[in-house]
């Protein structure tokens, strides 16, 4: 069955940077759209980016446009969220999530959080 582990979460002062894994078993990465969600205590869980499995092709919220790149190792079955400037409204427990090229793209399933997959998630905070 398919399994998504994100780890790498952690405290952080602003202005820093972390990075998060995702690990997936179960599916080959080049048939899913990978993507990194979150949710702040208290908000609507909310697409952060995402990648494509076909072509590559990523999506970024508004809100981290600039800071964050999401990137994915097939050899490792693994994506990456790469996370600077670090914000203390970045602050939110980190998903990895996983749904068929077949029935979505990076945009429509970062903009309409609609996947299958979701991994236990991971706490990112940022504070001085």
């Amino acid at each position: 069955q398919v399994q998504l582990v994100e780890s790498g979460g952690g405290l952080v002062q602003p202005g820093g940077s972390l990075r998060l894994s995702c690990a997936a078993s179960g599916l080959i990465l080049d048939d899913y759209v990978i993507g990194w969600f979150r949710q702040a205590p208290g908000k609507m869980r909310e697409g952060a980016s995402c990648i494509s499995g076909e072509d590559g092709s990523t999506y970024y919220a508004d809100s981290v446009k600039g800071r964050f790149t999401i990137s994915r190792d097939n050899a490792k079955n693994t994506v990456y969220l790469q996370m600077n400037s670090l914000k203390p409204e970045d602050t939110a427990v980190y998903y990895c999530a996983a749904l068929e090229i077949l029935i979505t793209t990076a945009h429509d399933m970062c903009v309409e959080v609609d996947t299958r997959f979701w991994g236990q998630g991971t706490q990112v905070s940022v504070s001085s």
